[in-house]
């Protein structure tokens, strides 16, 4: 990329930028609104990079294929929106136990079912956290801005390599279609994470060791190693197992990893938090409304904040409250009928009000709307 190049860049076309930055090289995915240029985009740029672009038959293959390039060494990603990411959750549940590094952009909409192809919705927070069945933990951010999401699609293949892991990008219909000017980085200026590779001959190599920060090296395929790959749980040499100590040693493997580590992988923004009374804590194009209401309120002497999160799982319990401990109410604007919350609800002690604020009908919250919340809890 040209260096200091500034480029004016729809959402969904910050995502792919971002994505061969970090170094995707292989796109499956099947076209569905509002993520379609998305496909369109590496459709356009994957092979001037040396990379490759699939259309699948559907959403289930889509997963798979991503799964597959990642077990080459390939970087890989795919998009969807809400009734495609309801079909890929058992290749994504796959993807977990296998411990593969690959990245899902879901571009939310309404639902559920069709739904509202065309329309704003943030309902599918929890469904990327809980989506597929079994113990597993999980990790999805959450950009608002265009310029956002290239530096989030960066980071999401990043903590996708650190950690050998499916990172889930939850972007909105309202980021993914607006465009800004972005600039784009210069090849270094943003720190690119590979996947560990293994060190040790092929003869001695231990495919899911337990390793010091629990994420094993691992091989690309044909790099010389051997070795096997099941959704059945299974043991260090990666083969099937019904011995309990053996499970219990898995699912703590997927477990600690993510657990033990969450201060890599968490991230927000406070704004104007020092002496807030009220706080307001939103995420995607929602964080972009309350910026303004606050700036708002602000100059008419209303001591209120904002928290914008950018890693949605794992949730910041403690983080938030620690940020929110002046706060005596804290209001939730998200655009479904409530889903985060409940988890802001978990975080904070009893002595501050969480109140929601939801929008669900396919249209954004305004700052307008934020505003006449608040004056309604004050």
């Amino acid at each position: 990329m040209a260096k200091n190049k500034r480029k004016l860049l729809q959402g969904n076309g910050a995502c792919v930028q971002g994505a061969i930055y970090a170094g995707l090289r292989f796109f499956a995915g099947y076209p569905i609104t509002p993520s379609t240029e998305i496909a369109e985009n590496c459709a356009r740029f994957l092979p001037q990079v040396g990379g490759r672009f699939i259309q699948m038959e559907d959403e289930l293959g889509s997963m798979a294929a991503i799964i597959g390039a990642s077990v080459t060494g390939m970087k890989s990603m795919t998009a969807t929106s809400g009734p495609g990411y309801s079909l890929m959750q058992e290749n994504i549940g796959y993807a977990y136990m296998t411990e593969i590094p690959c990245v899902v952009v879901n571009v939310q909409r309404g639902g559920p079912s069709t739904g509202l192809p065309t329309k704003v919705s943030q309902s599918d927070t929890m469904q990327a956290r809980w989506g597929t069945h079994g113990d597993y933990n999980a990790i999805a951010v959450a950009p608002s801005t265009v310029a956002d999401t290239f530096t989030e699609t960066i980071r999401a293949f990043n903590l996708a390599e650190r950690f050998r892991t499916p990172v889930t990008i939850l972007l909105d219909e309202v980021i993914a279609h607006m465009r800004a000017i972005v600039p784009i980085p210069e090849e270094g200026e943003y720190e690119i994470v590979n996947r560990v590779k293994p060190t040790k001959p092929p003869e001695e190599y231990i495919p899911y060791e337990i390793t010091e920060n629990f994420v094993s090296p691992m091989p690309g395929y044909g790099e010389g190693y051997r070795y096997h790959i099941t959704g059945l749980t299974h043991n260090t040499l990666g083969f099937s197992t019904n011995e309990p100590e053996e499970i219990v040693v898995k699912l703590d493997k997927l477990k600690n990893k993510i657990d033990k580590f969450q201060d890599e992988i968490m991230k927000l923004r406070v704004n104007n938090m020092d002496d807030a009374e009220v706080a307001f804590v939103s995420y995607g194009s929602v964080s972009r409304a309350a910026l303004q209401a606050v700036s708002l309120a602000r100059s008419v002497g209303v001591k209120v904040g904002t928290i914008q999160l950018y890693t949605i799982w794992p949730f910041p319990y403690d983080k938030l409250r620690e940020i929110c401990s002046r706060c005596q109410k804290v209001i939730v604007a998200e655009l479904n009928m409530g889903q985060i919350i409940h988890e802001v609800r978990r975080a904070l002690p009893e002595d501050i009000e969480v109140l929601p604020l939801q929008r669900y009908d396919g249209e954004i919250l305004t700052p307008t709307q934020l505003l006449e919340k608040l004056e309604e809890v004050l």
